[in-house]
């Protein structure tokens, strides 16, 4: 109830808009009297698909992200396309960075991958039931793809080696819930 309201109450000015997501400069009434202005990143929303073998392994990608300039160890995950369902989303970035198809995905989890600054909700599934296709990478996606043990992924976790936030969110997610 308190977000709708706040909603009604808030005016909005584009900075800038761009093929994915927008800056607004957005002006919300303080409870004491006045305003305050913050600037945000409106994202129309993400998947991530935990990809997972028959025998347990783990589907992973070597993606050379532009941003931090380096190559990170990362789940599949891509943008939701206007109108797109989310899990169909994730059988395309699936296909698309790794190559595989998935017989079945179901939803694992979601989350605001940065909330102080941009609305981006990411939807989790995790992919079983994998056929080997091919990539049908974009032309600007530098992407390999590893098959990983869930055991070495653990270590990579607990010790750092792995640095991508929503990689880092999910894995954990997974691995916690199905703890023996």
């Amino acid at each position: 109830m308190q977000e709708a309201h706040l909603k009604n109450q808030m005016r909005r000015e584009t900075l800038v808009s761009g093929r994915i997501f927008s800056v607004e400069r957005r002006w919300y009434p303080r409870n004491g009297g006045g305003t305050l202005m913050r600037e945000i990143v409106v994202h129309p929303g993400a998947v991530t698909v935990l990809p997972m073998l028959a025998d347990g392994s783990v589907v992973m990608i070597h993606n050379f992200r532009h941003a931090v300039e380096q190559e990170l160890l990362e789940l599949p995950a891509g943008t939701l396309e206007p109108g797109e369902a989310p899990a169909a989303c994730a059988a395309r970035e699936l296909e698309e960075e790794t190559g595989y198809s998935a017989a079945r995905i179901e939803p694992l989890c979601e989350f605001f991958t940065t909330p102080g600054i941009t609305n981006e909700r990411m939807l989790v599934f995790v992919a079983t039931e994998l056929t080997k296709t091919r990539q049908n990478l974009q032309g600007d996606e530098q992407i390999r793809v590893e098959v990983m043990h869930p055991a070495r992924l653990q270590e990579m976790l607990v010790g750092g080696r792995i640095r991508d936030g929503k990689t880092i969110a999910v894995l954990s997610t997974f691995f916690l819930r199905n703890r023996a």
